[in-house]
């Protein structure tokens, strides 16, 4: 069985700083997302340099799946929780 935790994600070896300003910036686009914008882009940090993703409506899930392992490095969620769906009709 393998262990998640801040030692065992792919953000290992940012610093503090950048994982907060890379929280922050995936919350405000998902707040954005979430009261109706339509795109929505976030920046952040990896170790092979800053990436920029565009997010929709149609990929809200997998943006809240960033924020949780943001969440989860920085020690603000003990593990990631299953990613939230939701369903438009």
């Amino acid at each position: 069985m393998s262990r998640c935790g801040p030692n065992s994600t792919l953000l290992v070896g940012l610093s503090r700083e950048v994982l907060q300003v890379s929280l922050q910036n995936a919350q405000q686009a998902y707040l954005q997302l979430s009261m109706g914008g339509k795109v929505e882009s976030a920046t952040y940090t990896q170790g092979d340099g800053s990436k920029s993703i565009t997010y929709t409506r149609g990929n809200i899930a997998q943006l809240a799946n960033v924020i949780l392992m943001l969440q989860q490095q920085l020690g603000i969620v003990q593990r990631a929780r299953r990613p939230l769906t939701f369903r438009f009709k």
